[in-house]
């Protein structure tokens, strides 16, 4: 995962939060240990149901405004908000996630 420039500049100016998990200008390495963090510290399940949320949809990476184009894309990059019944049923997946994009675009 990476972040454009833009994206680095507007979290080190407007979002300390956020621009503490920025490293040699890498994003989600742990503030406290500097390690490269695994999974997206901002991507939360939602504990109303079972879907993620991402605590900073307003300023999300760039990678992240653009991503997903689809489900197989997400299944090669092994996306962490895949869950195991996305990947018995990649017809299903994706007619979940074009819902998803729908409801976000509104």
């Amino acid at each position: 995962m990476s972040a454009s420039d833009e994206d680095l500049a507007l979290w080190e100016s407007l979002r300390p939060d956020i621009a503490e998990y920025i490293r040699d200008g890498k994003i989600w390495f742990s503030p406290n240990s500097g390690e490269l963090i695994e999974r997206c510290p901002w991507l939360k399940k939602d504990s109303n149901s079972s879907r993620y949320l991402c605590e900073i949809y307003l300023d999300r990476p760039e990678d992240c405004r653009v991503y997903p184009a689809n489900v197989s894309d997400m299944v090669a990059d092994e996306c962490e908000m895949l869950e195991p019944v996305d990947h018995s049923d990649l017809r299903r997946a994706q007619a979940a996630l074009e819902k998803i994009m729908v409801e976000e675009s509104r």
